[in-house]
């Protein structure tokens, strides 16, 4: 016989539940933004009923606040290919890839809307290229130790110069770079916009 003192427990939680609910919510974020999300689609898409949602999420908004989470957890891969303009050209390609992808696009846009509009959102974004900038701390450690750059160089500038770039295009509606535009570009990044070394 049960003390009756104890707590009632219920089924444990479905981990494959959590993760087919976070994708779906993250891809219906990427395609229908926060308000065109519902906790209907979501549910239907991962296949679960809106219970289940609501016994993890409170809230449509904290769900769509997962979904960004689950969003922002891109792996970035950081080459090493003996010099520095050969590291940001292939960084390069792959962000532009990413970017010039439909998924991506979509992605970029939703990021810096929701940032704008919900604080929560900023600080994952933040926390994402902080993230993304301590990784590449390889690639600075490498072409300081190489001689390529000073070793006080502003990371953080030339980390955001690039990026930046890419998030103002998208949002202007200027045409983005190509792929093949990214050893240009990394030449850019390293001797700048006047005459090439």
């Amino acid at each position: 016989m049960s003390n009756p003192a104890e707590p009632r427990r219920g089924r444990p939680r479905d981990p494959e539940a959590d993760r087919r609910i976070r994708e779906a919510a993250a891809g219906l974020l990427l395609e229908r933004g926060v308000d065109g999300m519902t906790v209907d689609a979501v549910a239907e898409r991962a296949g679960v009923g809106k219970a289940t949602l609501y016994r993890r999420w409170a809230s449509k908004d904290d769900l769509a606040l997962a979904a960004a989470e689950t969003l922002f957890e891109l792996e970035v891969r950081v080459p090493d290919t003996g010099s520095l303009h050969g590291d940001l050209a292939e960084i390069y390609t792959d962000i532009l890839t990413l970017a010039g992808s439909d998924d991506g696009l979509a992605f970029f846009r939703l990021a810096v809307k929701e940032a704008a509009r919900d604080p929560r959102v900023a600080e994952l974004y933040r926390a994402s290229l902080a993230t993304r900038l301590a990784g590449s701390s390889a690639v600075f450690d490498r072409a300081i130790a190489r001689g390529e750059l000073p070793p006080d160089v502003d990371r953080q500038l030339v980390f955001d110069w690039f990026t930046g770039m890419i998030v103002l295009r998208i949002l202007t509606g200027v045409a983005l770079p190509r792929p093949e535009d990214a050893e240009a570009l990394a030449r850019t990044t390293i001797y700048g916009f006047g005459a090439r070394s």
